[in-house]
């Protein structure tokens, strides 16, 4: 990750495959995106927090809530 700009997470996701999804999608419509580990899960393989640039939190939040109503 680059360490000169700020990053915010914009979703914590239930597993590794969930975060990589979001994190493509996320990437496919401009973002730039990370993934990081978070924790651990009762399913899966833990929990894994999306990130985004600081200046695109917001059409992050924008791109993921309208996946959400697909």
């Amino acid at each position: 990750m680059r360490e000169d700009c700020m990053w915010t997470v914009v979703y914590i996701a239930a597993n590794r495959a969930q975060a990589e999804m979001l994190k493509n999608l996320l990437s496919s419509e401009g973002i730039l995106a990370n993934t990081r580990p978070a924790g651990v899960s009762m399913l899966g393989d833990g929990l894994y927090e999306v990130l985004v640039l600081e200046s695109e939190a917001d059409e992050a939040h924008a791109i993921l809530c309208e996946q959400a109503l697909k």
